[in-house]
């Protein structure tokens, strides 16, 4: 029973929330260590709401390191940060990879694009 709380320890610390003054240092820093995907969102946004645990499923599916960033956008200055990567929809999903976008889409889509999606992502860093 400790390894099954061990391991959902882990995948919960895979996903967390981000802001403005935390962005550099637990998205761009990080994703040189592994690919860190961004959801940008919000709440008054339905199809943020209907991706929200797709995601988080298919962070905690990969085999490997990878972690998701949520970013509220009308939470204190974070739209700055979506206006840095002219996001213009949401959700918009970005996987960084070595400090750099590596891929985005927007809007709900299923847990089987979405896996695609990193896999792709990762593929195609090396």
């Amino acid at each position: 029973m400790k390894s099954d709380m061990a391991d959902k320890e882990k995948k919960i610390d895979r996903i967390f929330e981000v802001n403005l003054g935390d962005f550099d240092a637990r998205v761009i820093e990080a994703s040189s260590h592994h690919p860190v995907l961004v959801d940008f969102w919000a709440d008054w946004c339905p199809p943020c709401i209907a991706i929200a645990p797709i995601m988080e499923k298919a962070v905690n599916g990969w085999a490997s390191a990878i972690e998701l960033a949520k970013l509220e956008v009308d939470e204190g200055d974070n739209m700055k940060i979506a206006g840095r990567y002219q996001v213009r929809g949401f959700p918009t999903i970005i996987i960084f990879i070595n400090g750099e976008e590596r891929g985005r889409f927007s809007g709900a889509k299923s847990l089987a694009f979405v896996e695609q999606f990193i896999a792709d992502a990762v593929a195609s860093a090396g």
